[in-house]
């Protein structure tokens, strides 16, 4: 697809970006929906399932279609995953029951893990490595614009219309995008000599899906050592070692071993693994400062986060423009990923005397740092492997990340947690607090500062001569959630600081002005990098 006219590229990608854009508004505009279907729908005790059974499923279709759209091509694949997340998005709407629900998310979820894949590896197939920085920034910048009005809107819809709009009200938009990938999208002939690896997808997907359960349970549902998560794991490493073994026998292997040979695969998928703990184990968090520490509503707190999506949406694009135009990349990382460490380090200093203003401008370095690096690790990998490998190689850099995510969210609220445990119970054995006012606080912790209609009513039951006294546990409880924060964006900006470092360890080799490569220059690569 690399010699189509300029101008049907183009018509391509803005499809693409239409699929793209229909996915990510899907995904954050639950967020600020959720506690209003919670209140209709029951079951509280399902919540976080409404997210995991979609990043679960999601996983796995991404890693597995990667080396199906390597043999059959990306348009039945992208098409595919259009009409699974249309389906999904529909019957989720008509959900009764959270369990419902939960179902139709996982229904999402397949869609959307297909449809996010081979977007980014077609554009792999439309453009060279030059020209690739400027449209993977401008489907990073995607999930930006996304993430910006996603949560508003959702916000808006309950406030003035039924919940099940949330999953409908872009459905027209995933039905256009269809259309145009069907009409303008090439389709090509299988690719012959390959078979599918069934053995290595199976135990592919029993190593992901229990990795992903134990770590997303693990310190929050389960203690870090109790029998469930110590299964999942044992789990994880047993189907680890049964796939690896498949895979070394696999004629076509779902995902082909000998690239973790190639020392720029392995590092970038390492770094973005990196990138992704650091993010979304940030990213997480910084609501509980802005709404715990300093006191802020829930939509005051989508207003502070909205720079921060910004400034990544604008250096994400700007970053890709300037790879095509220059082809260099790796300086712009190393720079984008310290910008973001800094960016961390800065949130660690904030405490209850902190204003909006310190928040927004920290997040923004976020942001910035963020904008600038994320595109670029997909658009390494993708350069430093054959074009027959694009697919499964693209997938493989969205797992790592996905996965450094889940893992990076697991430790930092176990961190948070046992900070919070520990800090509470020193300034709490050192407070004075009247009898009859310890036994009305008696369980509280820093979480219920998220919950203000629940603060209030704890304030209306105490005696007017004890208000004093109960504004001094307050400021408690924010000093304390305080506390812990500051280990959560420690941690983040030292997991950072180490992809720093692992970048400079990344061989940087030219971005190809041709997405063919004959093997010779792709042995002198692979050398130069193994």
């Amino acid at each position: 697809m690399e010699h189509l006219e300029h101008r049907k590229k183009v018509a391509i990608m803005i499809a693409i970006m239409s699929a793209m854009l229909f996915t990510a508004v899907n995904q954050t505009i639950v967020g600020t929906a959720l506690p209003r279907i919670i209140a209709e729908l029951q079951g509280i005790e399902y919540y976080s399932w409404v997210f995991t059974s979609f990043m679960l499923a999601s996983s796995i279709t991404a890693i597995l279609v990667g080396k199906l759209s390597d043999i059959y091509g990306r348009k039945p694949f992208i098409l595919t995953g259009i009409g699974i997340f249309i389906i999904g998005s529909l019957c989720a709407g008509f959900s009764n029951t959270m369990i419902q629900l939960i179902i139709f998310r996982a229904v999402q979820g397949l869609g959307g893990g297909l449809i996010m894949s081979t977007a980014f590896t077609a554009v792999g197939d439309l453009f060279t490595p030059r020209e690739r920085g400027r449209w993977q920034g401008l489907l990073s910048s995607v999930f930006g614009l996304a993430s910006v009005f996603g949560p508003t809107l959702g916000g808006w819809i309950v406030d003035n219309a039924n919940w099940h709009w949330v999953f409908w009200v872009f459905l027209p938009f995933g039905i256009v995008a269809f259309v145009l990938i069907w009409m303008l999208f090439p389709s090509v002939e299988k690719r012959e000599g390959e078979k599918v690896d069934y053995a290595g997808s199976l135990f592919l997907t029993t190593t992901i899906v229990p990795l992903l359960l134990a770590f997303s349970w693990a310190g929050s549902k389960y203690d870090w050592v109790s029998t469930p998560i110590i299964s999942l794991f044992i789990g994880t490493i047993v189907s680890l070692a049964i796939f690896i073994m498949v895979e070394r026998k696999a004629k076509s292997p779902v995902l082909p071993l000998h690239l973790f040979r190639n020392n720029i695969f392995t590092l970038s998928n390492v770094v973005g693994f990196i990138l992704g703990a650091g993010m979304f184990g940030a990213a997480m968090y910084i609501p509980f400062f802005i709404q715990g520490v300093i006191g802020r509503s829930a939509t005051a707190s989508g207003l502070i986060m909205m720079p921060m999506t910004l400034a990544m949406v604008l250096a994400s694009t700007l970053g890709g423009q300037y790879i095509t135009k220059t082809g260099k990349y790796k300086g712009l990382a190393i720079i984008g990923l310290a910008i973001m460490s800094a960016g961390m380090f800065s949130l660690s200093a904030m405490n209850q005397d902190s204003t909006s203003t310190n928040v927004i401008i920290n997040n923004i370095l976020v942001g910035l740092g963020l904008g600038m690096s994320f595109p670029v690790f997909t658009l390494i990998i993708q350069n430093a492997v054959e074009q027959r490998y694009l697919g499964v190689a693209t997938a493989s850099s969205q797992l790592f990340r996905q996965l450094g995510g889940t893992v990076g969210v697991a430790i930092m609220g176990t961190m948070m947690n046992s900070r919070m445990s520990s800090h509470m119970t020193e300034e709490v054995s050192g407070a004075s607090v009247p009898p009859e006012l310890a036994s009305k606080l008696q369980g509280l912790d820093p979480q219920v500062l998220m919950d203000p209609a629940r603060l209030a009513d704890i304030q209306k039951q105490v005696p007017a001569s004890m208000q004093q006294a109960f504004d001094g546990f307050v400021s408690i409880l924010r000093e304390t959630l305080s506390y812990s924060l500051t280990g959560v964006y420690l941690t983040a900006g030292f997991i950072v600081v180490t992809g720093v470092v692992l970048t400079f360890f990344i061989k940087a080799i030219p971005l190809r002005m041709s997405q063919r490569v004959d093997e010779k220059e792709n042995e002198e690569h692979e050398n130069k990098a193994g």
